[in-house]
């Protein structure tokens, strides 16, 4: 498909008549099943872009933080917004910036400049990112169809995984100290109806009341998620379920590679689609439910990608002087060029 012809069609003029997008946009290019590669007949085409702000939005009252065009599966994010995003290793941005080259369908010098330096986002944030997008699309396959063959003690288990990463994520984000000694960890449970649980054993020193809360909600967040997820998942058909379990083990792929070869790579490799598409055909679905083949692959691209984590050279956090500078650099064009 000529995804730039695609994106000349009348169906798109809001790429040229938009006044946020236009010449402002410095980077467009496909993502989703065509940018995967895992695409077949009558897949959907899905932009994603970025582009600049406005001067008033850095020296005035406007603000802006994505433009969202849902006919065309169109999305594109201001420039500050996505660089925040960046700076966490969010797996639904950081890909745009690991697209095959041929499906840029814009890229100006600011969007060449990103991507030259697309290595200053590059952290350990990543684990926790992309372990939290993995942990969710397990919980809607497991929420969906395997909900009955499970045993509270292993939903339990998953939660615990998921509810961790959220906490690692927060101690790498925040400056003000963590909760200090602090276990979690699961036992025989004390809550009604419940066989095992969730405990916490932890002291809190001289922390900011709103610290506390916030580490509290991005912890609570993932089990108010887990309940959600099941719930908006019963009536998926099969067809959705295997697409949510082949991302969830695309997640894992592109994990893998950013933690432990500091490579963004959006397109999955030759050998990695087999599977991929396998897995979306259904190969793994039998009689409304994963076979246990599938949750053997899933096992093991779940143990690399542990194991990528725990060699992982990333530093801790992202390159901020880097960013700060970099950031800079722009928005003084952006304003200066008014």
């Amino acid at each position: 498909m000529d995804f730039k012809e695609l994106a000349k069609t009348k169906e798109y003029d809001f790429l040229r008549t938009d006044p946020r997008l236009g010449d402002r946009i410095i980077l467009l290019g496909v993502t989703g099943s065509y940018g995967y590669g895992t695409n077949r007949e009558g897949s959907d085409v899905d932009f994603r872009g970025i582009t600049l702000d406005l001067p008033s939005d850095i020296i005035g009252f406007t603000e802006f933080e994505q433009f969202e065009d849902r006919i065309t599966d169109t999305v594109i994010y201001s420039f500050n917004k996505i660089i925040r995003l960046l700076m966490s290793c969010n797996p639904n941005t950081i890909e745009i910036l690991g697209i095959d080259e041929k499906e840029y369908i814009v890229k100006n010098e600011i969007g060449q400049e990103l991507l030259d330096n697309k290595d200053m986002f590059l952290s350990k944030r990543a684990a926790a990112s992309f372990g939290h997008y993995a942990d969710a699309q397990l919980r809607r396959l497991q929420n969906a169809i395997a909900r009955d063959s499970m045993t509270q003690p292993d939903r339990e288990e998953h939660i615990l995984r998921s509810v961790m990463h959220a906490l690692e994520d927060y101690n790498r984000r925040q400056t003000l100290g963590g909760m200090g000694d602090t276990r979690l960890y699961i036992d025989d449970a004390v809550t009604e109806g419940l066989e095992k649980e969730i405990f916490v054993d932890g002291v809190v020193k001289h922390l900011p009341l709103r610290a506390y809360n916030d580490m509290m909600n991005s912890m609570n967040t993932v089990i108010r998620e887990y309940d959600k997820i099941g719930k908006r998942n019963k009536k998926k058909d099969d067809n959705h379920l295997n697409k949510h379990a082949m991302h969830l083990v695309r997640l894992f792929m592109m994990g893998t590679d950013i933690l432990k070869n500091g490579i963004i790579r959006t397109r999955r490799t030759d050998e990695e689609l087999v599977l991929l598409r396998s897995i979306r055909d259904g190969k793994y679905m039998k009689d409304g439910k994963l076979s246990d083949e599938f949750y053997s692959i899933v096992s093991s691209y779940e143990k690399e990608y542990e194991e990528a984590e725990h060699i992982s050279r990333l530093p801790e956090n992202p390159d901020m002087d880097r960013i700060e500078k970099f950031v800079e650099s722009v928005n003084r064009r952006i304003v200066l060029e008014a």
